[in-house]
């Protein structure tokens, strides 16, 4: 099975999570939404599939390049 990782391409704070393990996902999704600098950034899926792992939680700090959730295809 395939998957596509999550990265976050800013350093900041999860503020939600739109998706949990088990959802199906098509491109462009929306899985989570991060806060940066007072801006909300939202993470899509970059490809279809079912969500494997979520790294993180609501108020965690991450970091750039950070793996936050998995999409197996």
């Amino acid at each position: 099975m395939a998957s596509h990782e999550l990265r976050s391409e800013v350093t900041g704070t999860v503020w939600k999570i739109e998706k949990a393990v088990g959802d199906r996902v098509d491109e462009g999704d929306v899985v989570m939404i991060l806060e940066s600098m007072k801006m909300e950034i939202p993470v899509e899926a970059e490809g279809a599939g079912v969500i494997t792992a979520i790294h993180v939680a609501p108020q965690d700090s991450i970091d750039e390049e950070q793996l936050l959730a998995e999409i197996g295809t």
